[in-house]
């Protein structure tokens, strides 16, 4: 059993910043009202955040784990789902501060075992309050959303803490060296800290982490468990397309569509009843998405965003809406996951293979190097570079006429990453 770190007093930067915390408390409830008004909270998104509402807090063990984005809340749920196989005396709480990272654990389901509310707002009243009730036993940080009142708090009370998934890039490290006394104040108090990779173990420990408490253990998005989709949907969408070839450009961003569609105005000549489904990353693209595609020469493309619940004949569809990439990943055999064209780094590879959706993507993934790295080894994940290599291998794909082989899957590093943090939980009870 790993024995509890010796408190220290507060370094002055984090007693400033709790200091300045406290006063800006009636901000952030000013704050929340208006995003409220703006429809960008809920009542209860906001009654949580500001530490006035919780569900009943489980008896025994519990397990805390915070994130922001939806791929690294997706994350928490899949490494808890397999910590609960293992710990059938643990029950799991994922924080988030975004209402979409809510919404697409709601839409997947959430673990055995596992709820899911909005973390608080970073005063020490608030936080104060959160872990009063919930009074985890270990406390886990998903990449680099650190907040140092609720981390202050957590430490009042001796909970361990291990930090996972960190990733930093260059860039982001050149913004958080401004706050560098805050992070020297906060990261020596991780029991464990796991980099993606070994730019981010360096970067840790110029912004103050110990080096021998660091762990290169590549990402843990390969624990991401498959998406959901209405089940209806589905049906509908599988007796509409019945034999159609079909495949999907995935998350997309600007400059993408236009090499999707060039590609498919040539996979057409020889399948003349294809189908390419546009998912953009933000459905609020979807009529500029649907204005290229007439340019292309190919009119009356449906958008889902407008009651289009399926393609019919149409040889493209828009699927403009958020939390639906279960369906589309369900329908498609291959899918050219966005982001990797523009300079974005790419998007999460796991998430359609997980579903048998085989993986493409253009050179830029820097967010996800060691996982398309790895998965291009395996050939679960293949580069393409121009036109014609998107055209030849999703004809390819089409004719093998199977889906991808997901058992090498199996990510020994996540594995390790799942060992380490169950020795951070008490004993099993006798």
């Amino acid at each position: 059993m790993t024995l509890p770190l010796q408190p220290t007093p507060q370094p002055w930067a984090l007693r400033a910043y709790l200091v300045v915390a406290r006063w800006l408390a009636p901000v952030w409830r000013k704050g929340l009202q208006r995003r409220l008004l703006r429809g960008k909270e809920t009542p209860r998104s906001v009654r949580q955040k500001l530490g006035s509402e919780y569900a009943d807090r489980p008896t025994g063990t519990l397990v805390w784990g915070h994130a922001v984005g939806v791929g690294e809340s997706m994350a928490l749920a899949g490494l808890f789902a397999r910590l609960a196989e293992r710990r059938s005396d643990c029950s799991f709480l994922i924080t988030t501060t975004a209402r979409t990272s809510g919404d697409a654990l709601r839409r997947t389901g959430l673990p055995a075992r596992c709820q899911h509310q909005f973390a608080p707002v970073d005063t020490p009243e608030a936080a104060s309050r959160f872990l009063d009730h919930w009074r985890p036993s270990l406390a886990l940080w998903c990449e680099m959303d650190l907040w140092p009142a609720l981390i202050a708090e957590t430490d009042a009370r001796a909970i361990p803490r291990a930090l996972i998934n960190a990733r930093l890039s260059p860039e982001s490290l050149a913004k958080r060296r401004w706050g560098r006394w805050l992070y020297q104040a906060l990261l020596p108090g991780f029991r464990e800290l796991f980099a993606q990779n070994e730019a981010t173990a360096d970067a840790l420990v110029e912004l103050g982490a110990p080096r021998e408490r660091i762990t290169v253990s590549g990402t843990i998005k390969s624990l991401v468990p498959p998406l959901g989709c209405d089940a209806d949907d589905l049906e509908t969408w599988q007796q509409a397309l019945s034999v159609r070839p079909v495949w999907l450009l995935a998350s997309s961003h600007p400059g993408e569509e236009e090499l999707a569609l060039a590609a498919h105005a040539r996979l057409r000549e020889r399948h003349a009843d294809a189908l390419l489904i546009i998912a953009p990353r933000a459905p609020a693209r979807g009529p500029e998405v649907a204005a290229l595609a007439s340019a292309a020469g190919l009119q009356d493309v449906p958008l889902r965003s407008t009651g289009a619940h399926t393609a019919t004949e149409a040889p493209v569809y828009i699927a403009d809406t958020i939390g639906e990439m279960g369906l589309w990943y369900r329908l498609a055999p291959v899918a050219l996951v966005g982001g990797s064209f523009a300079g974005v780094g790419g998007h999460n590879p796991h998430e359609p293979l997980a579903l048998g959706c085989a993986v493409l993507h253009g050179p830029n993934v820097w967010n996800f190097a060691e996982s398309y790295e790895r998965l291009d080894g395996l050939r679960q994940a293949r580069l393409v570079t121009s036109e014609d290599d998107v055209v030849r291998e999703v004809a390819a794909m089409w004719e093998a006429n199977r889906p991808v082989d997901t058992t090498a899957l199996e990510d020994e590093q996540a594995e390790a990453v799942i060992e380490r943090v169950q020795a951070l939980l008490p004993p099993l009870p006798h």
